[in-house]
């Protein structure tokens, strides 16, 4: 089965597209549960996918992080429950991790708010009596990850029998943790009637193979694909490997972040990065899966509030961070591919916001940068005036090396601009909150007493 590219309908044209909430004619508990989110402009993404959705065809949506999918399913999920029978799970999304079910789950609690449906999450790390009661009954929308829903199912303390709107998100992400097998043994117990839908960053043969097995005569749509968001200003720097901690903590004090995302390739590389700028007196916490479902929580809810200033996190670990506000993204491993490196930087410029993303690259990285600028042309390279680089000999020791110049603009690619000037000299960032213990703060901003 071939999966069709939806076409502009009489009803799709550029010109008849959505430009409003109100053009979608939603019920109005949940038009004022938009209104209460502070939505006011449906994104590319809403725009095309709510029509399809409200129709009742399945869907295969393809689009970047920070693009505004999820309310592009849960606006008209909310709409097509209010009005039918409560107490039994009629609506189910499967999502790669814990954090971003927490998340689908207060977006739909925030839509929601008015409608009197009820949402609960399943996934693992956490007692399964409560999660048992929400299957059975106690949540009409039920977010779950793929190997703690199975549990349930496998031993009878859930039923997916009544559900009439099945989402796969992020199915991409869900590949490559190994979830497949369970995704497709949870879809064979949704009733053969569901409305489906399919979510994906990007399209490898294995998730193309599960769309085509699970939707039936599904509408593509395809926003923004391959490119970051024109808010973004993203560029390549340059380091020598033994430097790489040295210059993030200089860019970090030096553009006074209060929100910064930092990528590792590796949750052991997240720990450490994250205890050497503690020891350096900066607001930090780390995301990464040998935490506690409970410190992962309050690592996430210390960066929302603003508490964290620098979020250190891993690829898998990072999915479902949903925060508006991030300032900068850093990219202290370089990621594999393009598409990778889109959905990383896709965590900052939200909202129509303006975003800064950095990306360290050194000698070893050069078949990855070499993957990702065939895809995106040549990206500009950035060195500081104010940061006094080392280079590596053929032996592999370090050796100084004269202070660059003022960046200059290269061919193609958005750079992204200098930090600014630090005033004062403080010691801006973020602590750890590897403790128990409440860090205690001097009289500037952004500074842990000594």
């Amino acid at each position: 089965m071939s999966i069709p590219i939806s076409t502009p309908t009489p009803t799709q044209t550029a010109e008849q597209t959505p430009s409003t909430f109100a053009s979608f004619d939603l019920h109005s508990r949940v038009a004022a549960g938009v209104t209460a989110a502070g939505y006011t402009k449906p994104t590319p993404i809403q725009q095309e996918a709510i029509p399809v959705v409200l129709s009742g065809r399945d869907l295969l949506g393809l689009a970047q992080t920070g693009t505004g999918k999820t309310a592009a399913f849960v606006l008209p999920m909310l709409h097509g429950l209010i009005d039918g029978p409560r107490g039994r799970v009629r609506a189910l999304v499967v999502a790669p991790t814990r954090e971003l079910a927490e998340q689908i789950h207060q977006d739909i609690r925030t839509l929601g708010q008015g409608t009197k449906l009820r949402s609960a999450t399943v996934y693992g790390g956490v007692g399964m009596n409560p999660q048992a009661q929400a299957l059975r009954g106690g949540a009409e929308i039920i977010v779950a990850c793929p190997g703690r829903l199975l549990d349930h199912l496998e031993r009878g303390t859930g039923t997916l029998r009544d559900v009439d709107m099945l989402v796969l998100d992020e199915a991409d992400q869900m590949f490559d943790m190994g979830f497949l097998p369970a995704v497709r043994a949870i879809v064979k117990r949704v009733p053969d009637g569901a409305q489906r839908l399919l979510f994906s960053a990007t399209m490898p043969s294995d998730v193309r193979a599960l769309a085509e097995a699970v939707l039936r005569d599904p509408v593509r749509v395809e926003i923004g694909r391959a490119a970051p968001a024109d808010t973004i200003s993203h560029a390549l720097y340059p380091v020598a490997r033994q430097q790489k901690t040295e210059l993030l903590k200089h860019l970090l004090r030096r553009a006074d972040t209060r929100s910064a995302l930092v990528f590792t390739r590796t949750k052991h590389g997240a720990k450490r990065l994250a205890e050497q700028l503690d020891r350096d007196n900066f607001f930090v916490a780390s995301l990464q899966g040998n935490l506690s479902q409970n410190k992962r929580q309050k690592a996430l809810d210390g960066f929302r509030s603003g508490d964290v200033h620098v979020l250190v996190a891993t690829d898998i670990a990072a999915r479902g961070i949903d925060v508006s506000r991030v300032s900068h993204v850093i990219n202290y491993d370089v990621p594999t591919t393009a598409e990778a490196y889109t959905h990383r930087i896709g965590r900052t410029g939200r909202a129509e916001r303006s975003g800064e993303a950095l990306t360290f690259v050194t000698a070893d990285d050069t078949k990855a940068v070499g993957t990702i600028e065939r895809a995106l042309g040549r990206l500009e390279r950035v060195t500081l005036d104010s940061f006094v680089y080392e280079k590596e000999t053929a032996s592999g020791e370090a050796t100084r090396s004269q202070r660059h110049p003022r960046p200059r603009p290269q061919n193609g690619g958005r750079g992204a601009a200098s930090p600014k000037p630090q005033q004062g000299g403080s010691n801006r960032g973020g602590r750890a909150q590897t403790g128990s213990r409440a860090p205690r703060r001097s009289g500037r901003s952004g500074e842990r007493s000594k």
